[in-house]
């Protein structure tokens, strides 16, 4: 099956795939959610390394790894200078270079937000790549989340997609015309101005299309039962896996207690 148009998602038909859309997002929020309440900085690492060896099993991994590569680099690098030098906690200096000091402090808090960053991001960006947008929005209404609510995340997950094609048709209508969009720095500055106008005035035509087409169709309509093209029945092994994330959640809840107020 080819990759739906406009989506992140790619069908690979892997493990990961089949997870009900549901027990993805409990993972996403038990892995994040501890990665930040707990009271040391390699907790983010640790389940980061999970999270290599979940894309391995969903068949994503080079484009999972080089994502985390792209996104982690520059953050450490802008935080290392935030937090590292200027850090209102430091006290243990590691090097002064004498118009600003380096602290242990500071480079353990930048540490702990990347950490918790790329976990959060990391584990949604492996549950767009292997959940299917209509399947993600039946799972919704399945909970009780509203059709709206579910077209409203449905269209907030397709829009960084639908844009970038929508700037690749632009870009090729505008090098058919014999304008060019590549070379130099200066080249692409000078391609952004006449690609900023289509990009909005289509996005604006597809807003209004859009909502035609809802209307039409009866979306809005009260006392009316809808039904759903897409199908997604929550497996046996889906409420064990979730069941698994929500004790593992309550243990790193009651770890970091512990810790925290030294109560052993």
């Amino acid at each position: 099956m080819a990759k739906k148009s406009g989506t992140f998602y790619e069908p690979l038909d892997s493990p990961i795939e089949r997870l009900d859309p549901i027990t993805k997002f409990v993972a996403i929020f038990a892995l994040g959610l501890s990665s930040v309440v707990f009271p040391s900085v390699f907790i983010g690492y640790v389940i980061l390394l999970g999270l290599f060896f979940v894309a391995y099993k969903a068949k994503i991994l080079k484009k999972f790894a080089k994502f985390i590569i792209g996104f982690a680099i520059p953050i450490m690098v802008m935080l290392f200078f935030i937090q590292g030098f200027y850090n209102p906690d430091n006290v243990t200096i590691i090097a002064d270079l004498g118009f600003a000091q380096l602290g242990l402090e500071g480079i353990l808090k930048m540490l702990n937000i990347v950490g918790s960053l790329l976990v959060f991001l990391g584990s949604f960006y492996i549950t767009t790549k292997t959940t299917d947008t209509g399947r993600m929005v039946a799972s919704f209404q399945r909970v009780g989340i509203t059709g709206k609510a579910g077209y409203l995340i449905l269209a907030t997950l397709n829009v960084i997609p639908q844009m970038q094609k929508k700037v690749s048709v632009i870009q090729e209508a505008q090098n058919s015309r014999g304008l060019e969009t590549s070379g130099s720095l200066k080249t692409r500055l000078k391609a952004i101005v006449p690609l900023i106008g289509p990009l909005i005035m289509g996005s604006l035509i597809d807003v209004q299309e859009r909502g035609m087409t809802l209307e039409v169709r009866g979306f809005g309509m009260k006392g009316i039962k809808q039904t759903n093209f897409v199908q997604a029945e929550e497996a046996p092994v889906d409420k064990k896996i979730k069941r698994l994330f929500l004790i593992y959640f309550l243990l790193i809840i009651v770890a970091s207690i512990i810790i925290r107020f030294n109560l052993i």
